[in-house]
């Protein structure tokens, strides 16, 4: 489907610069995408709708991102990762400003589903630009340091937006997000190249035949299957938690201030900046041991939540700063599924197989999201505008059911990619499931 391209060591200033403008992009997208996150209450109110009402502008959001996966992972093997870095920077400028001057339900569905579409665009082909520009045993640590970075965005959405939302309002607050917005676009038209080399990424146009045996060439890899549930599993709760529903319920159902729950949202932002390169540092030192780094983060999620759920009246405040220190490994966790994608496909297939990586966490955390409006809607107290705490309990435990899932689907898939490794070990040097690796990398069992 595109072009063979040889990965060379790009001069590092080179590469430095290409890969910090393509972050600056990925920040922009995620503070684009966490803004709704911080502003669901002023939301509410600004169009007079309910919980679930609410969870609508996020699942439209979500549901964009989750469904271009797959096709943006196509057209970033067909076109590189400068142009839809550019379209997609484009149209979450479109969205934000949609957002800015929406007054009714409608155009703000629409400006979600911008944000969302310019969204997907966004990560996978930073990704992409890393596989080029930092190949080798680099690469998982800038993997690493992309997803973990690219959370200052989030701090950008916690406190700056949020500020100016309560100091100069609605309009202006998203006008200003545009703008950052388009500033990041022009930065990566100006500074931004695909790979070291001089020619285009760009392969010929991709026929659908060709299109659907590289789909289903990257499907038929248990490495990738392996990443998505591990995306899957890992990503969903730090997800939801910073993109929707986790102010809410740190402010109505907790009780606490709105300067104080923006403070608990930086201080997740800020704590999962730290554990990135922590992660990373352990996945390329122990590479058999990657399911069990999953492993530990889900289940001490888990734990976690188990005890803010469970404790009777608001928590203490420092079981709700524990809280958002373990949803802060979340995000840099769930970066283990694109180093499984890597490891088990070739350079020229890393863009699909990447998508449909991505798909799981924004999958899961779709369905968490609408459940949560859902059984908020269902449980808030007759007479009440807003949920109280026991309805949050309940939206929240829904989480349980999602993590059942993805555990099971982890051992099931990092199983099926062991016996792979395994029939491959007994066969000649160059079988495809190890030639399918970064060369010569080890540690594509989990």
């Amino acid at each position: 489907m595109s072009a063979a391209v040889t990965t060379t060591v790009a001069p590092r200033r080179s590469a430095a610069l290409v890969w910090g403008v393509a972050l600056a992009a990925y920040v922009a997208a995620v503070f684009h995408r966490s803004s709704l996150g911080v502003t669901g209450v002023d939301a509410t109110h600004r169009f007079g709708i309910s919980a679930s009402a609410l969870a609508t502008f996020s699942v439209a959001q979500l549901a964009v991102y989750a469904a271009m996966q797959v096709p943006v992972g196509v057209l970033l093997d067909r076109f590189g990762s400068r142009r839809l870095l550019a379209v997609g920077g484009a149209l979450m400028v479109a969205g934000q400003l949609c957002f800015a001057l929406a007054t009714d339900v409608r155009l703000a569905v629409v400006a979600r589903i911008l944000v969302g579409l310019g969204d997907a665009m966004t990560f996978i082909s930073v990704l992409r630009i890393v596989t080029f520009w930092f190949p080798g045993r680099a690469n998982p640590l800038v993997v690493q340091l992309t997803g973990t970075l690219g959370q200052f965005g989030a701090i950008l959405g916690a406190v700056p937006l949020v500020a100016l939302l309560h100091h100069a309002g609605w309009t202006p607050a998203f006008l200003v997000a545009a703008a950052l917005g388009a500033t990041a676009v022009l930065l990566v038209l100006v500074a931004v190249r695909d790979t070291p080399h001089r020619e285009t990424i760009a392969g010929p146009p991709p026929r659908p035949a060709a299109v659907r045996r590289d789909l289903a060439t990257a499907w038929a890899q248990p490495g990738t299957r392996l990443g998505l549930w591990t995306h899957f599993v890992t990503q969903f709760s730090g997800n939801v938690f910073a993109l929707l529903w986790g102010y809410p319920f740190l402010v109505q159902g907790q009780g606490l201030t709105p300067t104080t729950a923006a403070s608990l949202l930086t201080v997740m932002t800020v704590a999962g900046l730290l554990v990135g390169p922590i992660l990373a540092h352990l996945c390329a030192r122990h590479p058999f041991r990657r399911s069990v780094l999953v492993f530990t983060v889900v289940a001490t999620t888990a734990a976690v939540w188990g005890g803010v759920l469970a404790w009777p009246g608001p928590a203490p405040r420092w079981l709700l700063v524990a809280l958002v220190l373990v949803l802060a490994v979340n995000g840099p966790a769930s970066m283990i599924g694109f180093d499984y994608a890597r490891t088990f496909n070739p350079a020229s297939r890393i863009g699909s197989a990447t998508g449909i990586v991505n798909v799981g966490g924004f999958v899961a955390s779709i369905v968490l999201v609408l459940a949560v409006g859902v059984v908020l809607d269902l449980t808030t107290p007759a007479g009440r505008s807003t949920p109280d705490l026991a309805a949050f309990r309940w939206a929240f435990a829904v989480q349980y059911a999602l993590w059942a899932l993805g555990a099971v689907q982890v051992l099931r898939y990092r199983n099926a990619a062991r016996r792979q490794l395994a029939q491959a070990a007994r066969e000649p040097v160059g079988a495809p499931a190890v030639a399918a690796g970064a060369a010569g990398e080890p540690g594509v069992s989990g």
